[in-house]
């Protein structure tokens, strides 16, 4: 690949342009025993059980960003997203949609950047697709993903009067990176995308009752909890001296008027347990990769006449509601 080489409509054609690529890029990255047949569609050896299967999409602007890109971003939210529901990931398929102009290098680091996050998550890429449209060099990813559960599913119609509720750690690090991104504000946020398979293997391993669990993005805590609290018709109340932010995400929401409750997160779970399990849970959370910053923040109760209460530091109550509007644009 040249220097200076971009996506052209040819790249897209299904002919050697389109083959030169898939060989010098896609293949040359993702290449393993089931991708390599090239056939149109893979061949899995899935054992007889349950699995989970989800699909995400991501358009995220600017596509390379303080600790990821939105290649890595693409892997690791469909692979959060089987986690949550208690599937070992085992394999992903990944479309692009690419517009014309964009240039080769870029597309060849996000390639890279998903080729790495894959294999260190233990996961295969074995399907994929790629379309060439019209547009001033933008990408588009979708990811699906299949996983095996080898265990009762986590399910929010679990969560109880009586359990605690646990954040993996700090809120808003992705959603006051790229914003800063976009306003060219200079910092050291940190987006905080990661794949949490060794947290979640942990809590299993454990055998720690995990009643649900849910991957913290779009909507921020606030509508997660919300649609927890609806689905499991229960109130989940908060206590924001426990909720953990980290300092300078604080001063850039308190400059901007922003609420980490409702930012957007790459690589932060929700969990809910018994009380009883909840300080070994905490401390499960804690000693695994990128949960150092755990927190237990609210207990659940009996449903009242609201989804979800945060009581503040001075000692007052609010009423948190789901997202309204449009909280920022293509965050994901």
């Amino acid at each position: 690949m040249g220097n200076s080489q971009k996506i052209t409509m040819a790249h897209g054609s299904g002919g050697s342009a389109t083959r030169k690529l898939i060989q010098d890029l896609f293949h040359k990255y993702f290449q393993n025993d089931v991708l390599d047949k090239m056939e149109d569609a893979a061949v899995l050896d899935i054992p007889s059980g349950k699995i989970a299967y989800t699909t995400d999409s991501f358009v995220v602007t600017p596509i390379f960003f303080q600790g990821g890109d939105i290649g890595k971003l693409a892997v690791c939210g469909t692979l959060n997203d089987l986690l949550v529901m208690g599937a070992e990931p085992k394999y992903l398929s990944v479309g692009f949609i690419l517009e014309e102009g964009m240039d080769i290098r870029d597309l060849e680091e996000i390639i890279k950047s998903m080729a790495l996050t894959a294999e260190e998550s233990g996961v295969k890429i074995v399907a994929g697709d790629t379309k060439v449209i019209e547009g001033s060099g933008g990408i588009y990813i979708n990811t699906s993903g299949i996983g095996l559960i080898n265990h009762k599913p986590f399910h929010t119609s679990n969560v109880k009067p009586g359990d605690a509720v646990i954040v993996s750690g700090s809120l808003g690090n992705h959603h006051a990176c790229i914003l800063s991104h976009r306003m060219n504000i200079k910092n050291t946020i940190s987006s905080d995308c990661a794949y949490l398979g060794e947290m979640v293997q942990n809590l299993i391993k454990a055998n720690i009752e995990i009643k649900a669990m849910r991957d913290v993005t779009r909507g921020g805590l606030a509508t997660v909890l919300n649609e927890i609290a609806e689905s499991s018709n229960t109130t989940i109340n908060l206590k924001e001296g426990s909720i953990p932010v980290d300092p300078e995400v604080k001063s850039f929401c308190d400059i901007l008027g922003l609420d980490p409750l409702y930012m957007a997160n790459e690589g932060k779970i929700v969990c809910f347990v018994s009380r009883e399990d909840a300080e070994k849970a905490l401390s499960i959370i804690k000693n695994s990769r990128f949960g150092e910053k755990a927190a237990i923040i609210a207990e659940v109760s009996e449903r009242e006449n609201v989804a979800v209460t945060v009581t503040t530091r001075i000692g007052g109550k609010r009423i948190l509601n789901v997202l309204q509007g449009e909280g920022l644009p293509r965050i994901c």
